[in-house]
């Protein structure tokens, strides 16, 4: 019997909120989208959320959720962030994502001001790193790596607790910098540590515009299965943002740099066809992803994400389903209006190819592919659902195999021999 491949198209940011600009539409509704459109027709559709209705994602918690992992195993970004540039990590390590800043005292706090500027203050926030690296209180030695534009991998060892929360609360304009607290009684030490290394670092830049360092996305190595044994897929993802490829690795996928430029049709062409690649050497799964749409949707103009969609789509002609299971979907909403960086919008989700069956949505979005036969899945639904299109769906009731969570079977089951 012959398996299909999957194959994971996810345009980042694809949903939105409906807007008065676009006639009550979502920038994807309003769109001229014919390839998708087409997509649908010949597929299953749904829309899904990646963590739940009303949830707000960040890439890595909805890529985490939908890749089939559980909140519990979820490392922290800051370990994908050190996994994608190459960097080692251990047990041993706590891990947070540190940013140089400049900031003001105003009445009530500090408030971030800005960040540096990526060509004029590039040596000059290397530097201002460096001037940090090696902190030691309270038997934890706090040790930055820069990796551009005044940001840095933070690792701190001597027996820290991730469970701290974040002082950069990402809207520069709405909090000043926090305070460092924690989730729990066992992470007092570590925040205490970590407010007292937050007041050395400013005593330190003191008098520099660059002059605070934001901590967030704590987090420690986990062990957690690889997606082959929890899915029995080999397979490559490929992405741009370093804290994608560190999260494939994470769980054993092989990660491709693929860049972006200012052309998007051009490079999401790349992608299918680097899809296309992976699987005549073979793959059982292949993801790309691409960030166009996300960031046309945070310059908050409706028309410039429509238009977006519109270019992207140009790309999408020439998908494998063939002979693939080919999914086209988004991790999260990103609205182009009002102020929120994402929201818990849902999200349209189709998937066509060999015996899918066709259901009767004709247009890629939100309002359509609601009325699909797949209804509303949730981000850990996604692999299960692709598995069973692919004829992979492990048989509940066995247990072939020892891997927690499992949703398909190992390339290989153990023989007795």
């Amino acid at each position: 019997m012959k398996l299909h491949p999957i194959v994971v198209v996810l345009l980042d940011g694809v949903a939105d909120r409906a807007h008065a600009s676009l006639g009550g539409r979502t920038g994807v509704e309003a769109a001229r989208t014919p390839n998708l459109d087409r997509l649908c027709a010949s597929g299953s559709c749904g829309v899904i959320y990646a963590v739940g209705p009303g949830r707000a994602p960040s890439s890595e918690v909805a890529h985490w959720s939908m890749l089939g992992y559980r909140p519990d195993e979820f490392p922290g970004r800051a370990v994908f962030e050190a996994l994608g540039r190459g960097q080692e990590v251990g047990d041993d390590h706590v891990f947070a994502y540190a940013a140089l800043r400049p900031a003001e005292r105003r009445e009530d706090g500090w408030w971030l001001t800005g960040r540096p500027h990526p060509v004029d203050d590039a040596e000059e926030a290397e530097r201002l790193v460096a001037s940090c690296d090696g902190i030691e209180i309270e038997g934890l030695t706090f040790s930055l790596t820069h990796v551009w534009r005044g940001e840095a991998v933070l690792r701190i060892a001597g027996g820290a607790d991730e469970r701290v929360t974040d002082s950069d609360a990402f809207f520069r304009d709405r909090h000043p910098l926090l305070r460092p607290q924690a989730v729990v009684p066992e992470a007092e030490r570590t925040a205490r540590a970590v407010e007292a290394w937050t007041r050395e670092v400013m005593r330190r830049l003191e008098g520099e515009r660059l002059n605070v360092i934001t901590l967030k996305w704590w987090g420690r190595p986990r062990a957690v299965p690889t997606f082959e044994q929890r899915h029995g897929l080999r397979g490559t993802f490929a992405a741009e943002s370093a804290f994608l490829r560190g999260l494939a690795r994470a769980v054993g996928l092989h990660a491709v740099e693929a860049r972006e430029t200012d052309d998007p049709a051009a490079d999401l062409r790349g992608r299918v066809a680097l899809a296309r690649e992976r699987l005549d050497a073979g793959d059982s799964f292949v993801f790309v992803h691409q960030k166009s749409a996300d960031a046309a949707g945070h310059t908050k103009d409706p028309m410039r994400k429509q238009a977006m969609l519109e270019t992207m789509d140009s790309a999408l002609d020439d998908l494998p389903t063939d002979r693939a299971i080919v999914c086209v979907t988004g991790d999260h909403a990103t609205p182009a209006f009002p102020e929120v960086i994402h929201s818990g919008d849902p999200v349209p989700f189709v998937l066509a190819g060999p015996g899918v069956r066709a259901d009767d949505v004709r247009e890629f979005g939100e309002s359509t592919c609601v009325q699909g036969i797949l209804g509303q899945p949730r981000g850990p639904d996604m692999m299960p659902v692709l598995l069973n299109a692919a004829d992979r769906p492990l048989f509940l009731g066995s247990r072939p195999t020892p891997f927690d969570g499992a949703d398909g079977y190992p390339s290989l089951l153990e023989p007795l021999l």
